[in-house]
C-alpha cells in the first residue's frame, strides 16, 4: 500500500492507498521539535495497529523542521521503499502562474493537482486549516494564486487571549445568529461569520474567473462552518493525500 502524509501546522494526516482505493486514514497534532525517531514510533504504531504493510510512501510538509525530521525518518525506518516528497524540482504536471513559484506551498500545488483531476476547472479550493486557503485553478489546470484568511482556530485563540471578558468555547453551530449568552454569541461569529468571510471571497473570485465548475472544501475544520457556505459545493477531506498519490504515480 502507499502511505501519503500531510504534515500541516496544526494536524498531520496520513492515508493509505491501494490503487485509487482509500484505505486506512490517521489525523495526529503536529509537533515541529518531534525528533525522526519520534515520527518513526508514531507512523509504525498507527501502521502496526491495522497490519498495514506499505511498498511506497508520498509526502509533504509546510513546516520546515518537521520535514527534515521526516527526511530523517524515511531514511533510518523505511530505507528500500521508494518516496517522494513534494517540493520544487518534483514532477506535479501543475503549472504555477504567480509572481514567485518558490513560495507556492506543496499542498497547495498537490490541492491543485486533484482538484482539476477530480472536477477540472476553474476550481477554487478552500482549505480550512491554521490559516483558510483559498486556492484557485485555472480551466487548464494551471495554479493561480489565492487568499489568505485567519484560520478559525487562531482567530478564536487571539480573541481569547485578548479580551479580558471572552473565553474559549467549543466551535459548534449556535441555536441562533443573537446569541444569548458569551458561549453564544462566540459560536455565532464563528459559524456565520466565516461562513460570511468565504462566501465574500469566493464570489469575487468567481467574478474575476468568470464562473467555476467547483468549489472543494477540505481541511480539518471545514465541517464546521460549510453548512453555513452557499458557495461550497464538495467537501473532499482527502483532497491532499489524494493529490499526493497523484504525484506519487507521476514520478515512479
Amino acid at each position: 500500500m502507499l502511505l501519503c502524509i500531510d504534515i500541516g501546522n496544526t494536524n498531520t494526516v496520513l492515508a493509505t492507498f491501494e490503487g485509487e482505493k482509500l484505505v486506512h486514514s490517521w489525523r495526529i497534532k503536529t509537533d515541529a521539535r518531534s525528533t525522526a525517531d519520534e515520527l518513526g514510533l508514531k507512523f509504525r504504531g498507527l501502521l502496526a495497529g491495522d497490519a498495514v504493510e506499505i511498498t511506497g510512501v508520498a509526502a509533504c510538509s509546510t513546516v520546515p523542521a518537521a520535514l527534515r525530521s521526516l527526511r530523517t525518518m524515511l531514511a533510518r525506518y523505511y530505507a528500500g521503499i521508494p518516496n517522494v516528497i513534494v517540493e520544487p524540482g518534483v514532477k506535479t504536471g501543475v503549472r504555477l502562474a504567480i509572481d514567485n513559484p518558490k513560495e507556492v506551498g506543496a499542498d497547495r500545488v498537490v490541492n491543485t493537482l486533484a482538484a482539476y483531476t477530480l472536477y477540472g476547472g476553474p476550481s477554487i479550493v478552500v482549505d480550512f486549516g491554521t490559516t483558510t486557503n483559498f486556492d484557485v485553478i485555472s480551466g487548464r489546470g494551471e495554479f493561480l494564486g489565492g487568499a489568505f484568511a485567519p484560520g478559525i482556530e487562531i482567530s478564536f485563540d487571539a480573541l481569547a487571549a485578548r479580551a479580558a471578558q471572552l473565553q474559549k468555547v467549543e466551535p459548534t453551530v449556535p441555536r441562533s445568529v443573537i446569541g444569548k449568552n458569551t458561549v453564544e454569541c462566540l459560536q455565532a461569529g464563528m459559524y456565520f461569520g466565516f461562513g460570511g468571510q468565504v462566501d465574500r471571497i469566493v464570489e469575487r473570485m468567481i467574478d474575476e474567473l468568470g464562473g467555476v465548475r467547483a468549489v472543494i472544501a477540505t481541511g480539518g475544520l471545514a465541517p464546521l462552518v460549510i453548512g453555513e457556505c452557499r458557495t461550497i459545493t464538495h467537501h473532499e477531506p482527502m483532497i491532499t493525500l489524494i493529490g499526493l498519490r497523484m504525484v506519487y504515480e507521476r514520478n515512479r
